[in-house]
């Protein structure tokens, strides 16, 4: 039967339910300290328990036994403190919020009532579900359903029932601070708590405000490819880390979080997100930028990174550099690797390898060996085969040197500690067997150069391989003398051990296909935030590193910073094109969340295509524009209005077009209040005044932003709108833009009553 519906009763059962919590608590504590003994027990005891006795043979295999006894026990024990470790962190968490959701369902044959929270909890007694996790199936109907007759699907199939009631609490501890009945998914009086509260240091979860076009993502298992374009402010991050944490609830027996990896902006994002997963009892997944994955795979190369590119493109970015990086980093590039590949006149390229200036095995060697092979052999099987037949030429090479004159002298020259390391205790049965073998150990030892470089693939010249493709594949947009200049750029790039981040999807494609390496078949689901900062060259490569591997690609194409010059005017549709043999699911977030409706109009007024923005009613002061006259003066606005915001506000940050504007206002910013410099190595959140460039505050929000100057000198083209809808939809509750000199007409041409002047 439906639960009494009025306040008074709802009160009593919260404090029942946290009666409960508490005395699990206490009950789960005491096991806990138990099972931590019986495991420190165990371990004392193993040493004694397995100790070695080699003198009979049947010794020897009742000490083994024991010894696997052992191993058992220990398992077991850790295992079950960890299950019990687990169990009161759940209980905590529930301690402090009990639930945040009720439905009272009729499924035709009963009437039931259901609390939605964070976790499972039962009563022991009579093993009634006091509180359902908001991922189990029945719950989807607190997110999707309206009053009225809605359906979810359970594991029986999909299931119909009748929605009588809907009712939202905020539970602090044991105490309801808000209750009120809904027809709505959240309704806005929840929202409006949550939303009009200061900024946090760290990313929170979202499931009792989980909207229903958010819980769609969330519950979706049947995509290859979800792709989420959501506005400013949307949930998009969140709604993913809550998705995630739903997967790894849903397949539990299958997915584990070191099979996700997640592509995150930035380290300080990274952070930011971390506490996300763990607040609903999950493991993290694997975090890593596109920078890092890059330089890892081209371990040899110092490869460009999007910050520093972004930076100099600041600078000066021409229209035939432009060309030529559209060119390189367009989804067909892969394409045209492959290809390459397949041309009649197709030639592999070798390196010497020489130790001690002496050639060991030659370029010649390498292709004599190559040409012998099958030509209708798979590129990465040819290769490997060319490579286990110089591995051979290089041990008989070992054989035969272990019998030459100077490893003899060495064998007679060798100290006792040499001696008996490179016996490593072996024993002969004479001298000249075992000469024999430290000859070949010590020649072995010389070789071993050579042997790491056939290990790594260094007898294949990559370099010279992938300037030859550019060769080969000059773009017909761009003139051959422009083309072979930059060849020569990049060859220059190479001497150096550097690579141009436009270079490292084709490169290191190249490379894979000819090796047969690059591949990460244990990765099960793959997470890429701002999708709009990588091109759709370097989507496809992570998608090839990763072929077993479901995508979730998330972003905003309002805010491109990285990737405009790709130049996708139909972004959706050109990502998912991508993906031709893939379930693609696409979905648009077109709510905001994060600001006051007047900062999310004037975010939504500078964007050049007028995208759709729905902004969530709370209202604020209007966004400010200072006009300064010089640079003395906006330096000194900027440290005035810091120190008023932070009068009601904990986080401020002072977002800059540039990192050198960024260091500029910090050493000119007078403030009683803490100043951090935030930097790419920067890896958390400070409260009081944050400085930093626009690109390192991708996905972060902040109690108030103060845009540094929004000038008509800095602020001009399509991506500079992009740089300011960034900055004004990181800030909650104020913004404030300061120009040094005429203000941008981005803001000035928009309608005057969206800001103040």
């Amino acid at each position: 039967m439906y639960a009494d519906l009025n306040r008074e009763a709802e009160v009593k059962r919260v404090k029942e339910v946290s009666q409960i919590i508490a005395a699990e608590q206490t009950s789960n504590q005491t096991k806990l300290q138990n099972a931590q003994h019986e495991t420190h027990q165990i371990e004392l005891n193993y040493g004694d328990a397995a100790k070695v006795n080699t003198i009979e043979v049947d010794d020897r295999m009742e000490t083994n036994a024991a010894i696997q006894q052992q191993k058992q026990l220990v398992s077991l024990a850790v295992e079950n403190q960890t299950i019990l470790e687990k169990r009161q962190q759940r209980l905590e968490r529930l301690a402090k919020s009990p639930y945040f959701g009720r439905i009272d369902i009729d499924d035709g044959f009963e009437q039931e009532t259901l609390y939605i929270g964070t976790a499972t909890l039962m009563d022991a007694q009579d093993e009634d579900f006091l509180i359902y996790d908001w991922r189990s199936p029945i719950a989807g109907i607190y997110y999707n359903g309206t009053l009225g007759s809605v359906s979810y699907q359970a594991p029986a199939g999909r299931q119909e029932v009748k929605l009588a009631h809907k009712r939202q609490f905020t539970i602090q501890n044991d105490q309801i601070t808000n209750m009120f009945d809904t027809n709505e998914t959240v309704g806005d009086e929840i929202l409006q708590g949550v939303l009009g509260e200061a900024a946090t240091l760290y990313m929170q979860n979202i499931v009792a405000t989980i909207q229903r076009e958010q819980n769609d993502i969330i519950r979706n298992t049947s995509a290859d490819v979800l792709i989420v374009q959501g506005v400013a402010g949307s949930g998009k991050t969140s709604t993913i880390l809550q998705r995630l944490a739903y997967l790894l609830y849903h397949s539990r027996q299958k997915l584990a979080a070191e099979q996700v990896i997640m592509f995150s902006p930035n380290h300080l994002f990274s952070n930011y997100i971390s506490q996300v997963l763990p607040s609903l009892g999950e493991k993290n997944m694997r975090q890593v930028t596109l920078s890092e994955f890059f330089s890892q795979r081209c371990h040899h190369l110092q490869v460009e990174d999007k910050f520093s590119r972004y930076e100099h493109d600041q600078q000066q970015l021409p229209e035939i550099a432009q060309k030529m990086r559209q060119f390189l980093e367009a989804g067909n590039i892969l394409q045209l690797v492959r290809t390459y590949l397949k041309q009649p006149d197709f030639q592999l390229k070798f390196n010497d390898l020489l130790l001690n200036g002496e050639t060991i095995i030659s370029q010649a060697d390498c292709v004599k060996v190559y040409q012998t092979l099958p030509s209708q052999m798979a590129w990465s099987n040819k290769f490997q085969q060319t490579k286990n037949r110089l591995i051979r030429k290089l041990q008989r090479l070992v054989r035969h040197e272990a019998q030459a004159d100077w490893v003899q002298e060495r064998v007679d020259t060798l100290s006792d500690y040499e001696y008996q390391t490179l016996l490593d205790q072996q024993r002969f049965d004479n001298d000249e067997a075992e000469r024999l073998f430290l000859g070949k150990k010590i020649a072995q030892l010389h070789f071993e150069p050579i042997y790491d470089a056939l290990y790594n693939d260094y007898f294949l010249d990559i370099d010279q391989q992938y300037l030859d493709f550019l060769t080969k594949n000059a773009p017909t947009t761009v003139a051959a003398n422009y083309w072979q200049t930059r060849i020569e750029h990049v060859q220059a790039h190479f001497e150096r051990h550097q690579l141009q981040l436009s270079d490292c999807a084709p490169y290191l494609y190249l490379r894979d296909q000819l090796t047969g390496g690059g591949e990460n078949h244990q990765i099960q689901y793959l997470f890429i935030d701002e999708m709009q900062d990588y091109s759709p060259a370097q989507l496809a490569y992570l998608h090839a590193s990763f072929p077993l591997a479901k995508l979730t690609l998330l972003g905003d194409q309002a805010q491109d910073l990285f990737a405009s010059s790709v130049g996708l005017d139909h972004f959706d549709e050109e990502i998912a094109a991508l993906f031709p043999h893939k379930k693609v699911k696409l979905y648009h977030l077109n709510n905001s969340y994060r600001s006051t409706q007047q900062i999310t109009h004037f975010a939504s007024a500078l964007l050049p295509d007028q995208q759709e923005i729905l902004a969530f009613n709370r209202p604020g002061p209007k966004p400010q524009l200072i006009i300064c006259q010089r640079l003395a003066e906006l330096n000194q606005q900027v440290s005035q209005q810091c120190q008023r915001l932070l009068t009601t506000q904990s986080m401020v940050a002072v977002l800059t077009k540039t990192e050198v504007e960024a260091e500029q206002i910090y050493a000119t910013l007078q403030s009683d209040a803490p100043v951090t410099l935030m930097t790419e190595k920067q890896h958390h959140l400070e409260n009081g005044i944050m400085i930093m460039p626009i690109y390192l505050a991708k996905g972060l929000e902040f109690d108030a932003v103060i845009g540094y100057n929004v000038s008509a000198e800095l602020f001009q083209t399509t991506t500079d709108a992009h740089i300011l809808y960034t900055i004004a939809s990181r800030a909650m509750h104020e913004l404030v833009l300061i120009s040094l000199g005429q203000p941008t007409k981005l803001i000035t041409d928009l309608d005057p009553q969206l800001y103040q002047k």
